[in-house]
């Protein structure tokens, strides 16, 4: 039996490579539109990140997604990444 190769993607807060579904994708459309991509089939530039808060929070720090997508990220997505690992505080 043939196994199937599983696609890897590194975290832009630890910088470790892990399995593309335990992660969360960042889009940057053509239109310079930031969306989080649950199906992880958006077209577009993608960035991903673990589903904890350290990661989070080294990626907030060390600029991980700007450095990724090499343009600011607005707010909003940053809330909206905190919203989706519940870390309201």
């Amino acid at each position: 039996m043939i196994k199937k190769k599983v696609p890897l993607r590194k975290c832009t807060g630890c910088q470790e490579m892990k399995e593309k579904k335990e992660l969360i994708r960042v889009v940057k459309t053509n239109e310079n539109e930031y969306f989080i991509d649950k199906t992880g089939k958006m077209s577009g530039r993608g960035a991903y990140i673990c589903k904890n808060i350290s990661c989070f929070e080294k990626a907030f720090k060390s600029k991980g997604l700007e450095r990724s997508f090499k343009s600011a990220i607005p707010k909003d997505i940053y809330e909206k990444l905190k919203g989706e690992l519940n870390l309201d505080e």
